[in-house]
Protein backbone atom coordinates (compact mmCIF):
# COMPACT_ATOMS: atom_id res chain seq x y z
CA UNK A 1 0.00 0.00 0.00
CA UNK A 2 1.03 3.03 -0.88
CA UNK A 3 1.26 6.03 1.77
CA UNK A 4 1.85 9.51 1.61
CA UNK A 5 5.40 11.21 1.43
CA UNK A 6 6.84 14.28 1.99
CA UNK A 7 8.10 14.59 -1.32
CA UNK A 8 6.14 17.87 -2.19
CA UNK A 9 7.30 19.48 1.21
CA UNK A 10 10.76 18.50 0.55
CA UNK A 11 10.96 20.28 -2.59
CA UNK A 12 9.17 23.52 -1.36
CA UNK A 13 12.01 23.32 1.79
CA UNK A 14 15.01 23.40 -0.68
CA UNK A 15 13.33 26.07 -2.29
CA UNK A 16 13.62 28.10 0.59
CA UNK A 17 9.80 27.45 2.13
CA UNK A 18 10.33 26.63 5.58
CA UNK A 19 6.74 26.82 6.56
CA UNK A 20 4.46 25.07 4.52
CA UNK A 21 1.40 24.70 5.25
CA UNK A 22 -0.95 21.75 3.82
CA UNK A 23 -4.86 21.99 3.95
CA UNK A 24 -7.57 19.73 3.80
CA UNK A 25 -11.44 19.50 4.94
CA UNK A 26 -14.26 17.36 5.99
CA UNK A 27 -18.02 18.23 5.57
CA UNK A 28 -18.31 18.91 1.89
CA UNK A 29 -21.01 16.04 1.03
CA UNK A 30 -22.89 16.15 4.04
CA UNK A 31 -26.56 17.70 4.38
CA UNK A 32 -25.86 18.97 7.79
CA UNK A 33 -23.52 21.04 10.19
CA UNK A 34 -20.54 22.61 9.16
CA UNK A 35 -17.50 22.36 6.58
CA UNK A 36 -14.10 22.19 8.81
CA UNK A 37 -10.41 22.42 7.39
CA UNK A 38 -7.24 22.25 8.78
CA UNK A 39 -3.53 23.60 7.99
CA UNK A 40 -0.80 21.98 9.21
CA UNK A 41 3.14 22.81 8.97
CA UNK A 42 5.44 20.01 9.39
CA UNK A 43 9.21 21.25 10.45
CA UNK A 44 11.28 20.49 7.88
CA UNK A 45 13.46 17.25 9.01
CA UNK A 46 15.71 15.46 7.10
CA UNK A 47 14.77 12.11 8.69
CA UNK A 48 11.47 10.54 8.38
CA UNK A 49 10.14 10.99 12.10
CA UNK A 50 6.31 9.97 11.22
CA UNK A 51 6.78 6.55 9.19
CA UNK A 52 5.81 4.44 12.34
CA UNK A 53 2.27 6.32 12.85
CA UNK A 54 1.40 4.78 8.61
CA UNK A 55 -0.55 8.28 8.57
CA UNK A 56 -3.13 7.89 5.78
CA UNK A 57 -5.83 9.78 3.84
CA UNK A 58 -8.70 9.84 6.64
CA UNK A 59 -10.98 8.48 4.67
CA UNK A 60 -9.12 4.86 3.68
CA UNK A 61 -8.80 4.75 8.07
CA UNK A 62 -10.89 3.52 10.33
CA UNK A 63 -12.86 5.87 12.89
CA UNK A 64 -10.78 4.23 15.81
CA UNK A 65 -7.42 5.02 13.99
CA UNK A 66 -8.36 8.21 12.92
CA UNK A 67 -8.94 9.14 16.68
CA UNK A 68 -5.67 7.34 17.95
CA UNK A 69 -3.56 9.59 15.37
CA UNK A 70 -5.21 12.71 16.10
CA UNK A 71 -4.18 12.49 19.61
CA UNK A 72 -0.40 12.06 19.04
CA UNK A 73 -0.47 14.59 15.79
CA UNK A 74 -2.49 17.31 18.40
CA UNK A 75 0.34 17.52 20.23
CA UNK A 76 3.58 16.64 18.66
CA UNK A 77 6.40 19.09 18.54
CA UNK A 78 7.59 18.77 15.31
CA UNK A 79 4.19 19.60 14.02
CA UNK A 80 1.94 23.15 13.91
CA UNK A 81 -2.08 23.07 13.05
CA UNK A 82 -5.12 25.76 12.74
CA UNK A 83 -8.92 24.64 12.44
CA UNK A 84 -11.09 26.78 10.20
CA UNK A 85 -15.33 26.59 10.67
CA UNK A 86 -18.19 27.94 8.52
CA UNK A 87 -21.30 26.87 9.38
CA UNK A 88 -24.14 25.39 7.60
CA UNK A 89 -25.88 28.88 7.57
CA UNK A 90 -23.03 30.75 6.12
CA UNK A 91 -22.91 27.21 3.15
CA UNK A 92 -26.59 28.33 2.67
CA UNK A 93 -25.14 32.11 1.76
CA UNK A 94 -22.69 31.64 -0.22
CA UNK A 95 -22.25 27.83 -1.29
CA UNK A 96 -20.28 24.97 -0.69
CA UNK A 97 -17.13 25.40 -2.80
CA UNK A 98 -16.75 29.39 -0.91
CA UNK A 99 -17.32 28.13 2.67
CA UNK A 100 -15.02 25.44 2.03
CA UNK A 101 -12.28 28.38 0.64
CA UNK A 102 -12.91 30.46 3.15
CA UNK A 103 -13.03 28.11 6.47
CA UNK A 104 -9.31 26.66 4.77
CA UNK A 105 -8.31 30.50 4.96
CA UNK A 106 -9.32 30.88 8.28
CA UNK A 107 -7.60 27.33 9.19
CA UNK A 108 -4.67 29.38 7.96
CA UNK A 109 -5.17 32.19 10.01
CA UNK A 110 -5.50 30.05 13.29
CA UNK A 111 -1.36 29.16 12.65
CA UNK A 112 0.76 30.38 15.12
CA UNK A 113 3.49 31.40 12.47
CA UNK A 114 2.41 32.55 9.09
CA UNK A 115 2.50 30.16 6.39
CA UNK A 116 5.44 30.91 3.13
CA UNK A 117 3.43 28.29 0.76
CA UNK A 118 -0.13 26.65 0.79
CA UNK A 119 -0.32 23.17 -0.77
CA UNK A 120 -4.57 22.66 -1.37
CA UNK A 121 -6.08 19.29 -1.37
CA UNK A 122 -8.48 20.27 -4.78
CA UNK A 123 -8.75 22.51 -7.21
CA UNK A 124 -9.31 25.64 -6.14
CA UNK A 125 -7.26 29.32 -4.67
CA UNK A 126 -7.49 30.87 -1.59
CA UNK A 127 -8.08 34.62 -1.72
CA UNK A 128 -4.55 35.05 -0.10
CA UNK A 129 -1.47 36.61 -0.61
CA UNK A 130 0.79 33.85 -0.32
CA UNK A 131 1.82 30.94 -3.01
CA UNK A 132 0.35 28.19 -3.42
CA UNK A 133 -0.70 24.96 -5.34
CA UNK A 134 -3.50 22.67 -5.37
CA UNK A 135 -3.23 19.21 -6.17
CA UNK A 136 -6.03 16.52 -7.01
CA UNK A 137 -6.40 13.92 -4.06
CA UNK A 138 -3.66 15.79 -2.11
CA UNK A 139 -4.65 13.84 0.68
CA UNK A 140 -3.31 10.52 -0.75
CA UNK A 141 -0.37 11.75 -1.92
CA UNK A 142 0.90 14.68 0.43
CA UNK A 143 1.96 13.70 4.24
CA UNK A 144 0.71 17.63 5.68
CA UNK A 145 -2.25 17.13 3.84
CA UNK A 146 -3.43 13.56 5.03
CA UNK A 147 -2.79 14.98 8.16
CA UNK A 148 -5.20 17.49 8.14
CA UNK A 149 -7.68 15.63 6.39
CA UNK A 150 -7.43 13.14 9.99
CA UNK A 151 -7.58 16.66 11.88
CA UNK A 152 -10.19 17.81 10.06
CA UNK A 153 -12.30 14.74 9.88
CA UNK A 154 -12.18 14.06 13.52
CA UNK A 155 -13.00 17.52 14.90
CA UNK A 156 -15.76 17.67 12.64
CA UNK A 157 -17.04 14.56 14.08
CA UNK A 158 -17.32 15.21 17.56
CA UNK A 159 -19.05 18.22 16.11
CA UNK A 160 -21.61 16.14 15.29
CA UNK A 161 -21.97 13.69 17.80
CA UNK A 162 -22.25 16.43 19.92
CA UNK A 163 -25.28 17.89 17.50
CA UNK A 164 -26.53 14.07 17.65
CA UNK A 165 -27.24 15.18 21.70
CA UNK A 166 -29.33 18.14 20.59
CA UNK A 167 -31.10 16.47 17.93
CA UNK A 168 -31.08 12.83 18.59
CA UNK A 169 -33.81 11.56 15.93
CA UNK A 170 -31.68 12.06 12.76
CA UNK A 171 -28.77 9.31 14.09
CA UNK A 172 -25.99 12.40 13.70
CA UNK A 173 -23.48 10.62 15.79
CA UNK A 174 -24.07 7.48 13.44
CA UNK A 175 -23.20 9.28 9.59
CA UNK A 176 -22.13 12.11 10.75
CA UNK A 177 -24.74 14.55 8.40
CA UNK A 178 -23.87 12.56 5.07
CA UNK A 179 -26.90 11.45 2.73
CA UNK A 180 -27.08 8.18 4.22
CA UNK A 181 -30.12 6.06 3.38
CA UNK A 182 -30.93 6.10 7.25
CA UNK A 183 -30.55 10.37 7.32
CA UNK A 184 -32.39 10.62 4.16
CA UNK A 185 -35.07 8.72 5.94
CA UNK A 186 -35.08 10.60 9.30
CA UNK A 187 -35.10 13.59 7.41
CA UNK A 188 -38.47 12.56 5.18
CA UNK A 189 -40.25 11.82 8.58
CA UNK A 190 -39.27 14.32 10.67
CA UNK A 191 -38.17 17.51 8.41
CA UNK A 192 -34.89 19.52 8.66
CA UNK A 193 -33.49 20.93 11.60
CA UNK A 194 -31.58 23.75 12.80
CA UNK A 195 -28.30 22.35 11.68
CA UNK A 196 -29.74 21.37 8.35
CA UNK A 197 -28.09 22.82 4.73
CA UNK A 198 -31.46 24.51 3.68
CA UNK A 199 -29.84 25.15 -0.27
CA UNK A 200 -28.64 21.27 -0.22
CA UNK A 201 -31.29 19.43 -2.64
CA UNK A 202 -32.49 17.08 -0.09
CA UNK A 203 -33.65 19.00 2.27
CA UNK A 204 -35.01 21.85 0.17
CA UNK A 205 -37.62 19.13 -0.60
CA UNK A 206 -38.49 18.13 2.93
CA UNK A 207 -41.24 20.20 4.79
CA UNK A 208 -40.04 21.55 8.15
CA UNK A 209 -41.66 20.32 11.18
CA UNK A 210 -42.28 23.16 13.54
CA UNK A 211 -41.06 21.59 16.68
CA UNK A 212 -38.08 20.82 15.17
CA UNK A 213 -36.99 24.10 13.79
CA UNK A 214 -35.40 25.47 17.41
Amino acid sequence: MKYPTLQEEKRLWKKGYKRVACLDEAGRGPLSGPVIAAAVIIKPCLKWKFKHLQIKDSKKLTPKRRKELYKILIKHPDLKWGIGRVSEKVIDKINILEATKLAMKRAVEKLSKKPNFLILDGKMKLDLPISQKSIIKADEKVFSCAVASILAKVTRDRMMERYHQKYPKYGFDRHKGYPTKLHRKMLKKYGPCKIHRKSFKPVKTCKPKKFLLN
